[in-house]
């Protein structure tokens, strides 16, 4: 995996932290949930997550801009990088975030915003993260049934191939501009 880093700052907003420093025995993984301004401000405001970053990834060109990724045409989707603990916040617990808290039957879109750039996709880094991933994803399948969502889960989840930070201005977003747009929303299905 290669993580590209044309435009990022080297801190975090809000911790500090350097974007792209990997603690000893910490992982990483990466979530699309749709727009990733309010997936972002979700996992760094959990308890044991060490940083986040937003980025592009799961696409077909190098060093892509958020306008070119707009148009649709270089298949990436919004992502945020989190970088965690796994002492303290497992990976089943933000994989269950994940699950709930986006609407992970809407393909290509998530509520209002549509294209390729807001599916759901989870890239991992671990076989032991894939094979999680994809049992929690057949979990919360059975949950949405149970609840009467036949919708049919289009989430991608696959190794992560490439990681492109987002523009400066779109890191930690909404920690600059709290009033900012956030179309994060759940199918209201709790996970089992």
């Amino acid at each position: 995996m290669t993580t590209k880093q044309p435009t990022s700052p080297p801190l975090h907003f809000i911790s500090q932290r350097n974007l792209e420093f990997i603690p000893p025995n910490f992982e990483q993984i990466f979530f699309g949930m749709g727009c990733f301004w309010g997936a972002e401000r979700l996992f760094w405001q959990s308890e044991g997550v060490y940083s986040t970053a937003v980025g592009y990834s799961g696409g077909t060109t190098s060093h892509p801009t958020y306008k070119e990724v707009c148009t649709g045409t270089t298949n990436h989707t919004e992502v945020v990088k989190i970088i965690f603990d796994p002492t303290i916040i497992s990976l089943d617990t933000l994989l269950h975030s994940f699950w709930q808290k986006h609407d992970p039957t809407e393909g290509m879109r998530q509520g209002n915003d549509i294209g390729s750039q807001y599916r759901s996709a989870i890239y991992t880094t671990s076989k032991e993260q894939l094979k999680t991933a994809k049992q929690t994803q057949q979990q919360y399948q059975a949950a949405l049934e149970k609840q009467g969502i036949m919708r049919a889960i289009t989430t991608e989840i696959v190794p992560v191939q490439t990681f492109y930070f987002a523009e400066e201005y779109h890191q930690q977003y909404l920690a600059k501009n709290p009033d900012g747009y956030c179309g994060l929303k759940g199918t209201g299905v709790c996970f089992i």
